[in-house]
């Protein structure tokens, strides 16, 4: 126990160290976080159960190959690209964001570097150090965490592609 109190300790103190706008990093990483594994698990287990929906609801029809037919497998298709590209946009988006925050709490940073430096000169290096630590932490987190979330979406992003034709093949006309 004392050692996860350590742990939290130490996390406290990073975000401390990395300004005001750290915590939103955080939040922001936490949001993209649960949607990636939302999805992940989307895929591994409701997914298939969906997709073995449609295809019972196709192959229940007799009518395969009309025009009217057509239709109603395209909107499958359609329903099936909608449902399996849920979220995606909204990761796509955390992504982008996170490096321009990552930035601003650079600017920030910089902006406490240059109020030291106003208030007390170049005399207190250990004031100035708390500036560049506040400048450089935040635009490190937000990198790490994109970094890894565009892993994630472009990984999602297949997916949801190979699945959308692997579905588009197996409704077919037979």
């Amino acid at each position: 126990m004392g050692a996860l109190l350590e742990q939290f300790d130490l996390i406290q103190q990073f975000i401390v160290a990395g300004g005001a706008v750290l915590p939103f990093i955080l939040l922001v990483s936490v949001v993209l976080w649960f949607l990636v594994v939302e999805r992940l698990l989307f895929f591994k287990f409701h997914y298939p159960s969906l997709r073995d929906q449609w295809l019972q609801e196709w192959h229940q029809r007799n009518d395969k190959s009309s025009k009217h037919a057509r239709h109603i497998r395209l909107a499958m298709i359609s329903q099936a690209s909608m449902t399996l590209q849920n979220s995606l946009p909204l990761i796509k988006m955390l992504v982008a964001v996170c490096p321009l925050i990552g930035l601003l709490g650079t600017v920030t940073g910089m902006i406490h570097v240059f109020d030291v430096m106003a208030v007390t000169g170049n005399g207190n290096p250990r004031a100035m150090a708390d500036g560049v630590s506040q400048a450089t932490i935040p635009t490190m987190a937000g990198m790490v965490i994109a970094i890894g979330g565009l892993y994630f979406n472009r990984l999602l992003e297949e997916r949801a592609n190979e699945e959308i034709h692997r579905l588009s093949d197996l409704l077919q006309n037979h």
